[in-house]
């Protein structure tokens, strides 16, 4: 009875046995550790995926999860999700967050603007089609988390979310990095288009003359500087002078042409509201 328990129990099983048992062992070994290679391979592709997005943002989060809060739209979230865990929560702070950073931002850069032009100013840099402006810049159209609405709605969908999305951003930002990492965010992305020349909506020599009178000045005077180029074709140089400013000059192909464009030059030197296109 022992010998032929011994024999039971050293028999080889049908896998082990012969050449197709080895052949069909082997194969077993193999399957397996290709899955958690795949596995770590999509792991792998998500975390440089990750990474790049934070390259582009410019910062390494703490908290990976915000990040992705920040780009998930309500439609992407599973059954049982709350709408906060999509980016309407941060997008409500990072909107404040923003209105905070650039209000700081002009204040410094415009001393001479006042209320009412700083005002005009902020609605400009911060309304959805500039922050909208800054998502594409950055290249988050396409990081957009949406759920299944069909390849036309899709793009109609991300676009027209790019703004809520960059704020939502911001607002994971300073979540995670605290309000220097959020402002040095909105600064990187924000200081060029603050600079940025502003189209007059109305004749420019009307703004600068309403300014000039709601400062209790007198009306604007123009003064031909320079007239050169032959006679079919003149260049004009004129320049504008007010009490107390540095008189600024445009260049034109006619007097009217050269006065609007030294009203314009005076116009966003100092800060004056009323021109911008917003």
């Amino acid at each position: 009875m022992k010998d032929e328990a011994k024999d039971i129990a050293t028999q080889p099983t049908e896998a082990q046995a012969g050449p197709d048992g080895e052949a069909a062992t082997k194969a077993l070994a193999t399957k397996m550790p290709a899955k958690k290679k795949r596995a770590r391979s999509s792991k792998a592709k998500a975390t440089d995926a990750n990474a790049a997005l934070e390259a582009r943002i410019g910062h390494s989060f703490a908290d990976p999860n915000l990040l992705m809060q920040a780009i998930t739209h309500v439609s992407a979230l599973k059954s049982g999700r709350k709408r906060g865990d999509s980016y309407q929560r941060l997008e409500f702070l990072g909107d404040h967050v923003l209105g905070l950073v650039v209000s700081d931002m002009l204040y410094h850069a415009f001393p001479n603007a006042d209320e009412g032009e700083l005002s005009k100013r902020l609605a400009e840099l911060v309304r959805k089609e500039s922050c909208a402006d800054v998502a594409k810049s950055l290249g988050l159209l396409d990081d957009v988390k949406l759920g299944s609405v069909g390849p036309s709605a899709d793009a109609r969908l991300r676009k027209s979310v790019l703004g809520d999305i960059c704020e939502a951003v911001i607002g994971a930002v300073f979540l995670d990095g605290g309000y220097e990492a959020a402002s040095e965010f909105v600064k990187r992305n924000w200081t060029e288009r603050m600079h940025k020349p502003r189209r007059p909506l109305r004749d420019p020599k009307t703004v600068l003359q309403e300014w000039a009178q709601g400062k209790g000045l007198p009306t604007p005077v123009y003064r031909e500087v320079e007239r050169t180029g032959p006679h079919h074709d003149p260049q004009f140089r004129v320049a504008v002078d007010l009490p107390g400013l540095a008189p600024a000059e445009g260049i034109g192909g006619s007097k009217r042409a050269a006065e609007k464009v030294a009203a314009s030059v005076m116009i966003e030197r100092e800060g004056v509201g009323g021109s911008n296109d917003g």
